[in-house]
């Protein structure tokens, strides 16, 4: 199967077919899927609490976000995948910004970088686009900033937010954005943006009137702990499955249950008489 390009999203958006898309962090994960057919991976910053046990996205480094990423890519060859770029990655300058989204490309082999902010990172987005690099927009909810948003909180819930909203999504547009990522807004909000960017405009939080959705996968497999946004539905638990499964180690180690016999390896044909021999032992007598 041929590598997902932007040009297959765009055609997707055209046709109305749904864009589906998880966030990914490591290698196994990453294959799991691309085998089950996801059009897109997003290697999110995320990957602070999921993977580090941050209690944010802020001390992400680049290069914790570089090393998922290369791992995530040679996990799935064939997906779309979008890079995210952490805290302090792009706001500094422009040439900071360029700099470290080229870096996704030249080590992680990228389709897009994530950035977010809308109005007030216009000319990031638009250096990163004018150097040739994808770049995803991402508004409403933007966790790296959320102190001034007053929370993990949704946005856009009153007229005056929405239009905040929308401004942003216009113009993260203008700059050059090629794909845009709403969070924990309103579905209303989101059919309005929807219909007025010409750009596929995919979801996390955002309801259904868009051209695609986003989860965290380690909160859509109930792998994650400590919280559950309203906007995720689980589709597994395998936290449940896994400490079980330890559990049930833990037990059979400490009673001897396991290994047993056909966990073990045994010496080849007559190698155990000589190597009894090498040791002075005479068959069947222990050494004292």
């Amino acid at each position: 199967m041929p590598r997902k390009s932007l040009l297959d999203l765009y055609q997707m958006k055209a046709k109305g077919e749904k864009i589906a898309w998880l966030t990914s962090y490591d290698y196994p994960t990453a294959q799991f899927g691309q085998a089950a057919g996801l059009d897109m991976i997003l290697v999110g910053d995320s990957l602070g609490m999921c993977v580090y046990g941050y209690n944010g996205t802020v001390p992400v480094t680049m290069e914790q976000c570089l090393n998922h990423t290369e791992a995530v890519r040679r996990g799935a060859p064939d997906v779309y995948v979008v890079g995210d770029m952490p805290f302090l990655s792009y706001q500094t300058s422009d040439s900071d910004a360029v700099l470290n989204a080229g870096l996704f490309l030249k080590r992680a082999d990228v389709d897009a970088v994530k950035l977010e902010g809308g109005v007030r990172i216009v000319d990031r987005i638009k250096a990163i686009s004018d150097a040739g690099i994808t770049v995803c927009g991402h508004i409403g909810l933007t966790p790296q900033s959320s102190g001034q948003l007053g929370g993990h909180k949704a946005q856009g819930r009153t007229a005056d937010a929405a239009k905040l909203t929308l401004d942003d999504a216009v113009a993260v547009e203008e700059a050059g954005a090629r794909l845009l990522l709403v969070e924990a807004i309103p579905p209303e909000v989101t059919e309005i943006i929807h219909k007025t960017l010409t750009i596929p405009v995919l979801s996390i939080g955002g309801g259904l009137p868009c051209d695609g959705q986003l989860l965290i996968v380690s909160d859509m497999i109930g792998q994650f702990q400590a919280f559950t946004p309203k906007f995720v539905k689980k589709y597994a638990n395998v936290a449940e499955v896994i400490t079980k499964a330890i559990s049930d180690y833990v037990k059979e180690v400490k009673s001897g249950k396991f290994p047993k016999e056909e966990h073990t390896y045994k010496m080849l044909p007559g190698e155990e008489e000589k190597f009894k021999k090498l040791l002075g032992l005479k068959a069947g007598s222990k050494k004292k």
